[in-house]
């Protein structure tokens, strides 16, 4: 879910997907707040309603939709198949009840974690730039921008990272905070995309990497995924910021397409595509993840400002396709029904449409109104007006079969830990249109005496609405603002609703602030296109069988493969009798047992699932030898679910696993 690719199906994985919940409270239990980074595209509305209401069962009123903000990383490279709102389903090619499952599970159980762990303790902020590992993926857009709001601000994205640094108080000395250590949270505004829409490994991109490093650093001796430590990297205002410094050339030619359309002479928008700084995208996540991590590590050291102060939580529910919008004390505009206009089909730089549009259309096609028209119905004149100079290719706010296919009921949310307010957005803001949402805050605040507030944008929030520009960027109608789907108004609107939160929470309302109108829970979606289908083995052969078995030595640098009888991944979701899809392990001498050296949530090991015809299907287990291996005996094992069905008899999913011969490892 992300580059919304037809054919771009998960064929096994290459790190694990994380939810890793933080929660706060007041040493008397008034207050807390409960913040959740998940390694997925975004927060879908039904999987946060579903979440609260799990939360609800289990534990009352404590957590509740104005105190719990989930968050999603934005990689690309995570599952559909969990939204209810039909754009949405209609990219991930149906609902997937089991990948919901899974997916609200993991996430309740984070928080289940953090509420068993909680323990007195302080917090500690810190704010630096991250240089090299970003550029504007639309610059042009940028541009539409005011002179003189653009020559305040030296780049025309945003470098800050915040850092947030949590220790217990056990044996902690102030000067040099080096015990006691809880957990991590960073905010910086990138895309995850340096894995591109050829990928098919589920992974969490370089934010994830990032965590992925810090939490390997600080739980050394830990396999990936286990240990105390925690370190979560959220998304911030990532609308218009791309990882892929080299930034867009024609693929066919090697010219530069920075260009207004990021379309090339020669084939169009399809050849206009942005690389990262690696020979191949493993190497540049590596690279933009590496450099993420290795300035939070910095900052996290350097961080000696205390967060004191009270928790505060503020929450509505607002329907975005009608507000009011305050221009100045006179005059008044709409947000809009919502419409994706032309350029949201030409996708970007980081991943193009698969037909032929280009970003910044302004003007309409007859071809594809009339094919529009011939299938949906014509969008109202209203709903055209309302998004000029956008052309509307998609009338999303009033098609309604089988269900809404978009949101009209988002959710607005900030919640304060002493001076730090964090602003919970439900979509992509881009990097002016996040300047101007933290200063509106801040200002707010201010102006009831709450003086230098820090404010964090935190993204992909509770419900996905695609992206937020300027009114400015709006005209130019690139991808981001065809993307922003309430109108050209949409930035002014927020920025109403998150300044309402802020005065609330400054003057002690917010239980005087309207619920406004709860969003809805639909039944009865469109079902997986993928079917569920009976693994099959090979004549003579058993689920886990070698196909392809190790070679007796390998070499440091080199990659380990073996190749296995397969069962189709998906299985494995609805029976956790297995952690883990592979394990590279070690022998040890001294104690006749093998030790285990990585899992399928290694950077080092990939697992790939290649799908055949009527049930078979293949499982290649790599391990790319890093040059910290140890010498010696190593072996790497496959742990699987088949599923079987009997005549007559319903399914049953069925376990089984399998071990590769040993190998030596040598250093030369």
């Amino acid at each position: 879910m992300g580059y919304s690719k037809t054919g771009q199906n998960a064929r096994g994985i290459l790190t694990r997907l994380y939810s890793r919940a933080f929660i706060m409270a007041e040493p008397d239990g008034s207050n807390r707040v409960a913040f959740v980074s998940i390694d997925i595209g975004m927060v879908s509305q039904r999987l946060r309603l579903e979440v609260l209401n799990r939360l609800q069962s289990k534990y009352g009123s404590l957590y509740r939709q104005d105190n719990v903000i989930l968050s999603g990383t934005h990689t690309h490279s995570g599952p559909g198949g969990y939204f209810q709102y039909t754009v949405f389903v209609i990219a991930s090619e149906g609902f997937s009840n089991r990948t919901f499952e899974y997916m609200v599970t993991g996430i309740v159980k984070s928080i289940e974690m953090a509420h068993k762990n909680m323990k007195p303790g302080k917090i500690f902020i810190n704010k630096g730039n991250v240089e090299g590992v970003q550029i504007n993926r639309s610059p042009s857009s940028y541009l539409w921008n005011p002179p003189s709001e653009r020559a305040r601000y030296s780049s025309n994205t945003d470098k800050e990272m915040i850092i947030l640094k949590m220790v217990d108080l056990n044996g902690v000395d102030l000067g040099l905070i080096s015990r006691g250590l809880l957990f991590s949270y960073s905010w910086f505004a990138i895309h995850p995309v340096s894995m591109n829409n050829t990928n098919h490994l589920v992974n969490s991109d370089n934010m994830g990497y990032a965590s992925y490093l810090f939490e390997q650093e600080k739980n050394k001796g830990y396999l990936p995924g286990q240990g105390p430590y925690v370190a979560a990297f959220a998304s911030s205002n990532l609308g218009d910021v791309s990882p892929n410094i080299l930034g867009p050339h024609c693929v066919n030619t090697g010219d530069s397409c920075d260009n207004a359309n990021s379309s090339c002479p020669i084939g169009g928008s399809s050849m206009c595509i942005a690389m990262g700084p690696g020979h191949d995208m493993f190497n540049s996540t590596q690279i933009i993840g590496g450099i993420i991590y290795q300035r939070a590590k910095e900052l996290y050291a350097s961080a000696s400002q205390e967060l004191t102060g009270p928790l505060a939580a503020a929450h509505q529910w607002v329907n975005m396709s009608n507000v009011t919008v305050w221009l100045n004390s006179t005059h008044t505009a709409q947000t809009c029904k919502p419409a994706l206009g032309y350029s949201f089909a030409a996708g970007t730089i980081d991943g193009f449409g698969s037909l032929n549009f280009t970003q910044g259309t302004t003007v309409g096609d007859p071809f594809w109104d009339t094919l529009r028209d011939q299938l949906l119905g014509k969008p109202s004149e209203e709903i055209k007006r309302c998004h000029k100079p956008k052309p509307i290719l998609l009338h999303t706010g009033e098609l309604t079969k089988p269900h809404p296919w978009h949101p009209d009921i988002v959710d607005v949310q900030m919640i304060t830990v002493g001076s730090l307010a964090i602003i919970a957005i439900p979509g992509e803001f881009t990097t002016m249109s996040g300047r101007r949402l933290r200063e509106a805050v801040q200002a707010e605040f201010a102006t009831y005496g709450m003086q230098n507030m820090t404010a964090v944008i935190s993204g992909l929030c509770n419900v996905y609405t695609h992206y937020i520009t300027t009114f400015e960027e709006y005209q130019a109608q690139r991808y981001e603002a065809a993307s922003t789907i309430y109108g050209p108004h949409t930035l002014s609107a927020y920025i109403q609703l998150f300044r309402a939160l802020a005065k609330a929470i400054a003057t002690d309302t917010v239980a005087n602030l309207s619920r406004g109108p709860e969003p809805p829970y639909f039944k009865q979606l469109i079902a997986s296109l993928i079917p569920n289908i009976v693994d099959r083995a090979p004549l003579g052969r058993n689920f886990g069988d070698v196909l392809q078995p190790a070679k007796p030595t390998y070499r440091v640098g080199e990659v380990a493969e073996v190749i296995f009888v397969g069962a189709n991944p998906k299985n494995s979701a609805e029976n956790q009798t297995h952690q883990t899809f592979l394990t590279v392990e070690k022998y040890e001498a001294t104690s006749a047992t093998w030790r285990i050296v990585h899992n399928d949530a290694s950077w080092e090991t990939r697992f790939y699932w290649h799908k055949g015809l009527l049930g078979h299907s293949n499982a290649t287990i790599q391990w790319h030898i890093p040059g910290t291996a140890q010498p010696g005996i190593y072996r790497m094992r496959y742990f699987g679910h088949h599923r079987k069905q009997d005549f007559l008899k319903p399914a049953v999913i069925l376990p089984f696993e399998s071990t590769s011969s040993a190998f030596e490892v040598v250093t030369s």
